[in-house]
């Protein structure tokens, strides 16, 4: 399957779980405080290459890949390449640099729900959000257990693996997930018809 199809899938399976998100958001009235960026300074995130699909073929479109490439190579810590703190001092203060194109786990995390061992939903979300919205936050596990719908962190990530068996469920450091899916992007053209309007570059 093409880069280009398989960029597409993921982008309609992460519209789908955005609509999923903004209906649970709705309902529950929890919402990541504004300028907060604590969970993207995890130095334990996991991701898989696929579902940075879209952002590594962003970035080939314009011609940035190699560059990126160079920044990931290059990198000292394991805090996400993508998250843009707004100081050196405070690094838990920030935003993504290209919200947009985030990943799966970017978007699942604190407005989707993991199953315990018998099968139970439970909330998964950070610390924060407990606390400072611990009212809506109750209020979302007792709706959570009602009924009310919610994205499911093992549904989206079977339903990731459907596009790309391999590249959906190779769970890696964020980083070398990152540095996977460009590589990728790039092997893929190295060879074959380049997409209009980008120039040859391997």
């Amino acid at each position: 399957m093409s880069i280009e199809r398989r960029v597409r899938l993921v982008e309609t399976l992460f519209e789908r779980l955005d609509q999923e998100i903004a209906v649970f958001q709705t309902e529950t009235q929890l919402h990541c405080q504004t300028g907060c960026g604590k969970c993207c300074t995890k130095p334990t995130i996991e991701a898989s290459p696929l579902e940075f699909f879209p952002w590594a073929f962003e970035l080939f479109l314009n011609d940035e890949a190699e560059k990126m490439l160079t920044l990931l190579h290059a990198k000292t810590t394991s805090i996400c390449q993508i998250y843009m703190p707004f100081s050196l001092v405070e690094n838990t203060k920030g935003s993504c640099g290209n919200y947009a194109f985030r990943g799966l786990i970017c978007r699942l995390f604190g407005y989707a729900a993991s199953k315990d061992k018998l099968g139970k939903l439970q909330l998964a979300t950070c610390k924060i959000i407990k606390e400072k919205q611990s009212e809506n936050y109750s209020s979302a596990e007792i709706a959570i257990a009602k009924g009310l719908p919610i994205p499911v962190f093992t549904d989206y990530y079977m339903q990731l693996s459907q596009i790309d068996y391999q590249l959906g469920t190779m769970m890696l450091p964020i980083n070398k997930a990152l540095i996977y899916a460009i590589e990728e992007v790039l092997q893929f053209y190295a060879y074959r018809p380049f997409v209009d309007g980008v120039k040859k570059i391997a």
